[in-house]
């Protein structure tokens, strides 16, 4: 199989932009995690731009976004954005395109979610999910420590979203930047996220669902606290292998771009399986899910980390639980006890 490559080693500063491929600029944009950006595309679509996926709702970002459109982007307005997923790196600034006049084009689940999202917004913590943190083994410390702080909240990175988009559909064929592209959903890193294959083999606009150098984060939220996304993130891996060619140039939301798909998919595949191995040895007695990072993670973690590393970490208990290799028993405590059968 052909090797991964690594065809631009240097990426854009944040706020600027070069271009990667015919008619495709590539644009960074700050993030405050330890994932510090999201990769943004912006396609030439003759009498304006489309851009994929468009950072957090922030003043420094907006700074950032009028320079480009000054700038870079300079002589065509952004008529059209295409979200991958609900993610708030992703959406953010979705509305705010949208508001100055482009179309935005999702998955319908994105589009639901993203706007559910951003108006369910809650001045104090939701007992569902103080009590997703208890199942999930958080420290009793912690949980009081989260009570006396105001929640997160969607819509503090994201804004507004206006009724009304354009759905894109699994199979379909669609026209951006002179280029047909294939819509086939992702899933699992979040439901019905939207990749793009170009139909010449050219280009694959992977989202958050492939990335070079790390696992997309697979998580488990209290919106759905018994859900498997990582069963259903793997089937995609799966479907996307006999459309992979080494050829192709991956456009990813976080990281280089890359070709050598197929070797990528390939690495993600076995890096889950072989964590679900340690996993299921682990919980030959019962666990929590919070006593697994150390399995999973093999490193330690900074506490800016805890949150993805606990909404991944019962995303693997809940998967070898649906999958019959373990059980799952809440304790007097309240907390869910996983053991393998």
């Amino acid at each position: 199989m052909a090797q991964i490559t690594t065809p631009f080693e240097t990426p854009p500063d944040f706020g600027s932009a070069i271009e990667i491929a015919d008619g495709i600029i590539w644009i960074r944009l700050p993030l405050p995690m330890a994932l510090d950006h999201v990769n943004i595309y912006a396609i030439d679509d003759g009498d304006g731009w489309c851009i994929v996926d468009t950072g957090y709702n922030t003043s420094k970002t907006i700074e950032m976004w009028e320079n480009l459109l000054s700038g870079p982007l300079s002589g065509k307005p952004v008529t059209k954005v295409l979200l991958t997923h609900h993610h708030p790196d992703h959406i953010g600034l979705a509305g705010w395109f949208m508001s100055r006049g482009a179309k935005l084009l999702t998955s319908r689940t994105a589009y639901l979610l993203g706007r559910m999202l951003t108006l369910d917004v809650q001045s104090e913590w939701p007992k569902e999910t103080i009590d997703f943190y208890r199942a999930s083994g958080m420290p009793q410390s912690m949980i009081e420590a989260r009570l006396k702080e105001r929640p997160y909240n969607f819509a503090d990175v994201v804004h507004p979203i206006p009724l009304g988009f354009d759905r894109l559909v699994e199979g379909t064929t669609i026209r951006l930047g002179g280029r047909d592209w294939i819509v086939r959903m992702g899933n699992g890193h979040a439901p019905e996220h939207v990749t793009l294959w170009a139909t010449d083999n050219s280009i694959v606009i992977a989202g958050d669902q492939v990335i070079l150098g790390i696992s997309p984060n697979i998580g488990v939220y209290p919106t759905e606290p018994d859900s498997d996304p990582l069963a259903e993130w793997l089937k995609a891996c799966v479907d996307f292998l006999p459309h992979a060619d080494p050829t192709q140039l991956v456009l990813s939301g976080h990281k280089l771009p890359f070709r050598g798909l197929g070797q990528r998919l390939e690495q993600l595949i076995e890096h889950h399986h072989q964590a679900l191995e340690r996993l299921s040895d682990f919980i030959s007695e019962p666990r929590a899910a919070v006593e697994a990072f150390d399995v999973l993670f093999g490193r330690t973690l900074k506490p800016v980390e805890f949150g993805f590393a606990l909404v991944e970490s019962v995303a693997h208990m809940n998967h070898l639980w649906m999958s019959g290799i373990a059980s799952r028993q809440l304790d007097a405590d309240s907390v869910f006890r996983f053991q393998k059968l």
